[in-house]
């Protein structure tokens, strides 16, 4: 029996990934505590020189290696890229607050790494194994990252809190992946597709409820209802630096999950999913825009805005169509631009001793710091949709989907729920420019990659609402077989 090795060089971003996690790893060992902040620039180098390959491996044919499990195509990409260049931006906004929490250097940017490294394995997983090993990986540092503030209470409980939740969604998907093999007989993503095409299975029963154990897990790690009840909690009881991450990169890495499952392997049982999807949606919708008026905790507000948004995102994949899937890939990478810009400020904001957590923290932005309100107003006016911005675009691609496949009322009631989501957005922009502040001392940007990093973000946001057109492009392509 021969042994053909595997092709390694689709792997080339997660090898580069781990082979720069190690040299991190062994550098910080080494050093002393005075000199430690080196690990910070090795990291950011890992991960710009990581998305700069990713970049220049865009437009390369789909290759699939490792016996069928692993793939490298232009959606894997794409969502690589972006999750590269979203964690590079966390980590400059995360690195004053890090500082200045005395939060630990070194084993911060290690656990952001491995994080990072499980994200790449599940975007391009092609096998359900895969899948799991992927989730796992990028999961288990999350965990960690939020209790590595230990000094605090609340912040261990939100730990303990997101490991029970992410163990339960975990439990959920590992059962749904066992029906689903006892249907078909393989974890093979391709497998499935050419089994259930050619209607090789005796047990539609098993397939349809492993189609509802592991949506719900991958609705669980999206923090889409009614598998909610983490996000809020989580991002209030996080510090500030690590809800930024939690709200950022591994969305798109749930999307990747999501599609794996739904687009990619089961395709067949469209009609199931698609009612499953529409149920999931009008709730995150109703429940995220809704609650979150009432909150006057800035990162509760936005974690129900997230559950709202997740509910948005899932309009696209309910049109069932490669212009829908696109429509919903170009949402979540805009709302994590969004996010980032939104979260980045609050950690910004933040100083030893002071947590930016009330929107009335928000009093007076513009005359402490009017560059830094500006920004702000940007990113929010996005999130509620207000044209020429991305969020304007993001929304209206994912309706049009589903208006092109007849599907009329789902838009309508979409749109009933985005005129009520614009309230807790605005209320913030009127804190920030018509209250006077709380206090007098002036906002301070201490580094000017920070300062660099807002600046692109917020304008980001704009200049991808006058030019969606590349970015949307390129999401539509990475769903054309």
């Amino acid at each position: 029996m021969n042994f053909t090795p595997p092709d390694f060089f689709p792997a080339i971003l997660e090898m580069l990934t781990l082979g720069m996690t190690c040299l991190v790893m062994l550098v910080y060992l080494f050093l002393d505590q005075k000199n430690r902040g080196i690990t910070y620039f090795l990291t950011q180098i890992t991960l710009l020189g990581t998305a700069v390959v990713a970049i220049s491996l865009h437009g390369s044919p789909e290759v699939i290696t490792f016996d069928g499990s692993f793939i490298l195509n232009s959606q894997a990409i794409l969502l690589k890229i972006f999750i590269l260049l979203s964690v590079s931006f966390v980590l400059m906004y995360s690195r004053t607050y890090i500082r200045e929490n005395d939060i630990l250097h070194g084993e911060f940017y290690l656990l952001v790494l491995f994080s990072v490294l499980g994200m790449e394995v599940l975007v391009s997983a092609y096998s359900f194994l895969t899948l799991y090993l992927g989730l796992e990986i990028f999961s288990l540092p999350l965990y960690a990252l939020i209790a590595l503030k230990g000094n605090k209470p609340v912040c261990q409980e939100a730990a303990i809190k997101y490991f029970i939740m992410g163990a339960i969604a975990s439990g959920f998907l590992l059962y749904g992946i066992s029906l689903i093999y006892g249907a078909c007989q393989s974890f093979n993503i391709h497998e499935i597709i050419s089994m259930m095409s050619l209607s090789i299975h005796t047990e539609p029963l098993l397939l349809t409820l492993g189609l509802v154990f592991m949506s719900a897990g991958a609705l669980f790690k999206l923090g889409i209802a009614p598998f909610h009840m983490w996000v809020p909690d989580v991002y209030e009881g996080s510090p500030n630096a690590m809800t930024l991450l939690i709200a950022t990169a591994p969305k798109l890495a749930g999307f990747a999950l999501l599609t794996h499952i739904l687009v990619e392997a089961l395709p067949v049982l469209f009609p199931q999913w698609q009612y499953l999807l529409i149920a999931v949606a009008l709730l995150s919708m109703a429940v995220g825009n809704i609650i979150a008026i009432v909150q006057d905790n800035i990162k509760r507000m936005l974690a129900y805005s997230s559950i709202a948004n997740m509910g948005y995102m899932l309009l696209g994949l309910i049109a069932g169509t490669p212009r829908g899937y696109g429509a919903a890939l170009f949402y979540m990478i805009i709302y994590v631009v969004m996010s980032l810009g939104a979260f980045g400020v609050i950690t910004m904001l933040s100083r030893k001793g002071f947590e930016l957590e009330k929107v009335d923290d928000f009093k007076g932005l513009n005359t402490r710091n009017p560059w830094l309100a500006f920004m702000m107003l940007l990113i929010l006016f996005s999130m509620a949709g207000v044209p020429p911005s991305a969020g304007f675009f993001a929304k209206v691609g994912v309706l049009e989907a589903l208006v092109k496949v007849n599907i009329v009322w789902l838009p309508a009631v979409a749109l009933v729920f985005a005129i009520i989501g614009a309230y807790y957005y605005l209320r913030v922009v009127k804190v920030m420019y018509f209250d006077e502040p709380l206090e007098k001392t002036p906002v301070i940007l201490e580094s000017f990659d920070t300062q660099l990093a807002i600046s692109i973000n917020g304008l980001a946001v704009f200049f991808l609402g006058l030019f969606p057109t590349t970015l949307i492009e390129l999401c539509q392509q990475a769903f054309l077989a």
